[in-house]
């Protein structure tokens, strides 16, 4: 698989080019694949991902028993076949590497010069469609990438169409307004397809209602539909957002039934199931979320909150790419945390340990660069004293989530290892 790696990695130089024409031509070249499976198609700021999870959860073998459900979502956390899932857990190598290599000769084939320049994610969700077309998926759960409207995916065939709660975030491509960002993400809908919207501010609500009757697709608002009374308490992931979330899966789940005219038996056991790491997960004296724009920033401060009371404050182990609102997250984490400690992510687009301890101490962070993440972990996790005690918090990128999950012997999957060939 290194070849289609390697290549995939040269990608990068096409950067994002939102617009359809690209995916639907590698698409066509490649006899329409996206075409072949009913495609739930999830949206949003945050939440997304874990929302793909937990329907994954409750769908998949561990749930209504479908062994043939896809997932596909992104980033992945440390290897490139998180990203896609088949009957509840990732693909293997000799899978992926079989479709990538069809999809590497329908790009080489390719007459079309924006086929053949198709960026780094385009060229993912069109292995994402021919591999789930080849395993004969029933269903396929579909993250959007950036945005919804000129995502990607957007070429999928959806049975269901979810968005999660929008924030400020992308917003030199979506919009600078909650409103303007909801109607990028609200380009997902498709006529006569359910939505369902997650809860969200009255501005984003109006918009994605708008646009639903607009098409003719029966709109679904989650508060409506479900609450968390319906979340058991056993539900294993953390954080009140999470709970958030899995009230719109709960809520996307009772629209599905009514399109697929029978009843789900298993939801209540895919809720207690669900696998999702590095969102707001406790490893030991550790705390490691992938927060990284300034909405997760307030979702992660108000779950940490409750458990940072009358305790002395958690160190903040903290890599970001420079893209990001990294001053917004830093002031709304600094009332909760200590000592910082910043380090590089293994991403291109990270900044460096000593220019982001400077953007910490401007937050208000008494921080410190460090060499490694393995280094800073090993500072804070000398100050505990007893096994409730919460030693830092590591956020800022899921790509740092990712490293942690490995550094700390966490991660869920088989290869755990990370391979830099392999990072996003």
């Amino acid at each position: 698989m290194t070849g289609f790696l390697d290549d995939l990695a040269a990608r990068r130089r096409f950067g994002i080019k939102p617009g359809l024409d690209a995916i639907r031509g590698l698409c066509a070249a490649l006899h329409d694949p996206q075409k072949r499976f009913r495609a739930i198609h999830v949206a949003g700021t945050n939440g997304k991902g874990a929302v793909c999870a937990i329907l994954d959860a409750c769908l998949g073998p561990g749930g209504d028993g479908d062994t043939k459900l896809g997932r596909y979502t992104s980033p992945h956390l440390a290897r490139i076949n998180e990203r896609f899932f088949l009957g509840g857990t990732p693909v293997d190598d000799e899978s992926l590497s079989t479709v990538s290599a069809a999809v590497a000769a329908a790009l080489e084939r390719s007459g079309d010069p924006a086929v053949r320049d198709v960026t780094f994610f385009e060229a993912l969700t069109a292995v994402a469609f021919e591999l789930y077309a080849r395993a004969g998926a029933t269903r396929v759960i579909m993250e959007c990438g950036l945005g919804g409207r000129l995502d990607a995916t957007n070429v999928c065939n959806p049975e269901l169409c979810v968005i999660t709660r929008i924030g400020l975030d992308h917003c030199d491509w979506l919009g600078s307004t909650l409103a303007e960002i909801a109607a990028e993400k609200a380009g997902i809908i498709k006529p006569s397809v359910p939505v369902v919207l997650a809860r969200n501010d009255p501005s984003v609500v109006a918009v994605v209602e708008a646009r639903a009757r607009a098409v003719g697709a029966p709109f679904y608002y989650a508060p409506d539909l479900a609450s968390n009374d319906d979340v058991p308490q056993s539900f294993p992931l953390l954080g009140l957002f999470n709970r958030e979330n899995a009230v719109t899966a709960v809520a996307a789940l009772r629209v599905l039934e009514r399109v697929c005219g029978r009843r789900l038996h298993a939801v209540e056991a895919g809720l207690q199931g669900v696998v999702w790491p590095g969102r707001f997960q406790r490893i030991g004296p550790f705390i490691v979320d992938g927060a990284h724009n300034p909405p997760a920033a307030t979702a992660l401060a108000e779950s940490l909150k409750p458990l940072c009371r009358d305790r002395e404050k958690p160190d903040l182990i903290f890599g970001a790419c420079g893209d990001k609102d990294v001053g917004t997250v830093l002031r709304t984490l600094s009332p909760l945390v200590g000592r910082g400690f910043a380090v590089r992510t293994n991403n291109p687009r990270s900044l460096d340990s000593v220019s982001l301890s400077r953007k910490m101490h401007d937050a208000g962070i008494d921080a410190k660069p460090c060499a490694s993440l393995k280094e800073a972990l090993a500072i804070s996790r000398s100050r505990t004293s007893s096994s409730d005690d919460i030693a830092a918090v590591v956020c800022g990128s899921l790509f740092l989530a990712g490293e942690a999950l490995v550094e700390l012997g966490a991660y869920p999957w088989p290869s755990g290892r990370i391979d830099p060939s392999e990072l996003p």
